[in-house]
């Protein structure tokens, strides 16, 4: 949820987004130094160059029209 805010509230500017939170992960590096730097990033700054995801759209099936299911038309 605080990602989607924070896309909202940076909408126009991705650079100073992740500059942002490129300060938490130097902070989050100090406090961490065992903590992976990948994994830190990927946490961190990483999910701000993805798009954000989309909820799943279930596609709809349309029933087939009364009487017409299983025939075949002859001329």
């Amino acid at each position: 949820m605080r990602r989607r805010e924070l896309r909202a509230e940076y909408a126009d500017a991705p650079v100073s987004l992740a500059l942002y939170l490129g300060g938490y992960l130097v902070q989050a590096a100090e406090d961490m130094p065992w903590a992976p730097a990948g994994a830190l990033h990927r946490r961190l700054v990483g999910w701000t160059r993805q798009p954000p995801k989309l909820p799943e759209r279930r596609s709809a099936t349309v029933p087939a029209e009364p009487g017409r299911a299983g025939r075949h038309q002859t001329r």
